[in-house]
């Protein structure tokens, strides 16, 4: 078992633990996927009825072939699709119908509800976890992600382990902890910064950009008052917050690495206290 060192709320090391949930092997192929099944299946599946535009409710459709009674062929007419609203001898009355550019006609390219194969295999999801809290472990996979970063040293090792007497911590104290215990480097890129978008993207309602930050995992029923760094507890976690686009920079408490331990031994999930 791994020996990991935990940060007390002063931003020093206090004492160790040792688990084995960091040092999986790492496969982004296999994360890679889970999390992006996990990103449709969140999705609402919105999408017009599929014959919508294609039901006429006149007495029929146009038939095309050449020069037969009650056709459009040989008439000097356009070869939209037609529906037949009445029909009196040699006097017919068409209306162009179904195809996108008339009224009442079908959308042209509308949302399509994709299937979101949700069953994953359970052994196949309790490995991609697993991956996903190496990566987040890994120095090489977090510089990756954090290109500001480049070659720097980082000051604290990975993965970073605190006190659970953190969520105690106000907002003002908890981000002068994290200038303490992280660094400079990992300091700056743990807040999310908002920033106005170069180019011509602001004028096509993407005005701000921000950056991923940083993540912090609690226990279950662990209660914290912390804002400004997104946060998840240990039963609600999912791979696509810590990998998604690459490994994020994932901070978590002690109780919360005991939490994640039974998880991933199968054992019976505890209650999440909201």
């Amino acid at each position: 078992m791994a020996k990991l060192q935990i940060i007390d709320a002063n931003g020093n090391k206090s004492k160790e633990i040792s688990t084995e949930i960091f040092s999986s092997e790492i496969r982004p192929d296999i994360v890679q996927k889970i999390a992006e099944i996990e990103r449709f299946s969140e999705k609402q599946p919105n999408a017009p009825y599929l014959w919508s535009g294609m039901q006429t409710s006149a007495s029929g459709n146009v038939k095309h072939n050449r020069h037969v009674w009650k056709t459009d062929r040989g008439r000097g007419t356009s070869r939209y699709p037609k529906k037949r609203m009445s029909d009196k001898g040699s006097h017919f009355v068409w209306v162009a119908a179904a195809i996108p550019g008339v009224r009442g006609g079908r959308r042209a390219h509308p949302p399509k509800v994709l299937r979101a194969d949700s069953k994953i295999n359970k052994k196949e999801m309790l490995f991609a976890l697993k991956a996903a809290l190496a990566m987040s472990a890994s120095a090489e996979e977090i510089k990756k992600k954090y290109s500001s970063l480049g070659n720097a040293e980082l000051k604290i090792k990975l993965p970073i382990i605190v006190d659970s007497k953190i969520t105690n911590l106000k907002a003002k104290q908890f981000f002068s902890f994290l200038e303490k215990a992280l660094g400079e480097n990992l300091s700056q890129i743990a807040v999310p910064q908002k920033s106005i978008r170069a180019g011509a993207g602001k004028m096509r309602g993407r005005k701000y950009k921000q950056n991923a930050g940083m993540i912090i995992v609690f226990g279950n029923k662990e209660n914290a008052k912390i804002s400004g760094v997104a946060s998840v507890k240990a039963g609600n976690l999912k791979i696509r917050d810590l990998v998604e686009n690459g490994a994020r920079l994932a901070m978590f408490t002690e109780e919360a690495v005991k939490d994640l331990e039974n998880k991933l031994a199968g054992k019976k999930k505890a209650e999440v206290k909201k």
